[in-house]
């Protein structure tokens, strides 16, 4: 983080970290004016927020929703063939996952693609039109994570005694109502962990826009980390420790803020386990 307000430079005479580092000139903020004169890095941290908020807001209802349906099922042999399913494709890697992608969206043989030309419908070159990409991104991250995270609540759920929700009924409460009175207060400290662990995952999410992302307008910090570190051009110190604090900093104070809650949440588990 020192190195963020240095012009760092390789010290000639005794070339090592700590001497580069203590024979580098203090520049206070100059590296950040540099980072931030960038009209690209105002949208790269916007789009690592935006994914951020959407991936961890949509996964965590659609998790839960499919948790408490998968709740309802009574018959065992269906239950486990759906928890199967969409858990599958959590194992698979992101490349996998990309050729599924590429089967629909592939220029000339793609099924969608196809289907655009069987119709007469202007063919979309997916793989050159970077604003199509967070809804695509979005789709895949849903499809590739959401089952993982309803087994996890699935099985926060089902550890819920029954004699709660039998309870609630006599009271007079409604399946909303137990959803909201019962359900959600005693899943909270797992869908707070689970969200703390998503923020970690998507923040530092280097591979998955690796994968996908040919444009610099829709890149994420990661992916701005490796571009200060390209051997092929000259490697900027300053915007790269810069952008490292960017990128490490809001962990910091998230994992300061929330760090009670992620203990709860484990602790919750790991008794019901």
């Amino acid at each position: 983080m020192i190195l963020a307000f240095k012009d760092y430079k390789v010290y000639t005479k005794a070339p090592s970290f700590w001497n580069n580092m203590a024979n580098s000139e203090w520049v206070g903020f100059r590296n950040f004016r540099f980072l931030f004169s960038s009209t690209d890095t105002g949208k790269i941290i916007r789009n690592t927020i935006g994914y951020n908020v959407l991936w961890i807001i949509l996964g965590l209802v659609l998790s839960v929703g499919l948790a408490i349906m998968l709740n309802e099922i009574t018959r065992k042999k269906v239950a486990k063939t759906y928890q199967t399913l969409m858990f599958f494709p959590y194992f698979l890697s992101w490349v996998v996952a990309s050729y599924f992608v590429l089967a629909f969206l592939d220029p000339t043989r793609g099924l969608i693609t196809s289907w655009q030309m069987n119709n007469g419908m202007d063919v979309i070159n997916w793989y050159h039109e970077p604003k199509y990409w967070p809804v695509i991104l979005t789709i895949c991250n849903v499809w590739k994570n959401t089952g993982y995270s309803s087994i996890l609540y699935l099985a926060a759920i089902t550890g819920i005694d029954d004699t709660q929700y039998e309870a609630a009924a006599i009271d007079g409460c409604n399946k909303f109502q137990i959803l909201f009175k019962i359900l959600v207060p005693i899943v909270r400290p797992s869908i707070i962990t689970s969200s703390i662990f998503a923020f970690y995952w998507i923040w530092q999410d280097f591979f998955q826009p690796l994968i996908f992302m040919n444009s610099t307008r829709k890149f994420t910090i990661p992916l701005a980390l490796n571009m200060y570190l390209d051997p092929n051009s000259y490697n900027n110190y300053g915007g790269l420790f810069a952008m490292s604090v960017i990128s490490v900093l809001p962990i910091i104070i998230f994992f300061i803020i929330f760090q009670r809650y992620l203990v709860d949440g484990i602790a919750m588990d790991g008794i019901k386990g």
